[in-house]
């Protein structure tokens, strides 16, 4: 199974992120951890490139075809050879992040987007996503508190961001099978235990353990 993490900036996917995956394993299952944009020796090495605050010249074309090439390596060198072994995989971020941050952020055409995204993940997408939801302002907000994790996609205006989270929100309703909007207002603890609920409910059902909230 394959999970992804997404959503604006200061949901809180980070912080959620190991905690998912050791609840995961709890349940009896092999779990693979990664990230977006990175997760392989080569992918670093491009998002390095992509999240230099110097970088400000930039162009959004380019900006999408270095995530694609980053995510190109990680697909095929973690991900399908995780999904192929039976192992759970989740993300922190995916293809929907290139939608909604370079399609709905930077007005890209989405039709040509998908195209471009199909090719770069070999036709491969998330079998549940999880949209952890934020007002922009406040998101923003909390960003600006993680100094060390600040990087050239906070400095983009407001409107930007708005424009990225109206994204998300569209998505999220074009395929309801697949995502699953949460409220990342709420405490950790609330936003933790809806994670939980919403993957014990779409994990395999014979090797789960009685589920009990953190």
């Amino acid at each position: 199974m394959f999970i992804t993490l997404e959503g604006p900036e200061g949901g809180g996917k980070s912080s959620h992120m190991q905690p998912l995956v050791e609840f995961i394993k709890q349940q009896g299952f092999q779990t693979c951890a990664t990230y977006e944009p990175g997760g392989t020796s080569i992918s670093d090495q491009v998002k390095e490139i992509l999240k230099n605050v110097h970088n400000t010249e930039m162009h959004p074309r380019a900006e999408i075809l270095l995530f694609c090439a980053a995510r190109a390596q990680l697909v095929e060198q973690v991900i399908r050879p995780s999904l192929a072994a039976g192992v759970v995989v989740v993300s922190d971020r995916y293809a929907d992040s290139t939608l909604a941050y370079q399609g709905y952020g930077h007005n890209i055409d989405l039709t040509s987007l998908r195209k471009l995204l199909d090719f770069a993940t070999g036709g491969l997408w998330p079998d549940l996503t999880l949209l952890l939801d934020i007002e922009t302002e406040t998101g923003l907000s909390r960003k600006r508190t993680q100094v060390d994790d600040w990087n050239r996609f906070e400095e983009y205006e407001l409107a930007f961001h708005q424009r990225v989270r109206r994204g998300y929100l569209q998505l999220a309703a074009q395929d309801p099978a697949r995502w699953r909007v949460i409220d990342a207002s709420q405490t950790w603890e609330q936003v933790q235990n809806t994670l939980q609920e919403t993957v014990i409910s779409a994990l395999p059902a014979s090797e789960q353990h009685p589920f009990s909230p953190v």
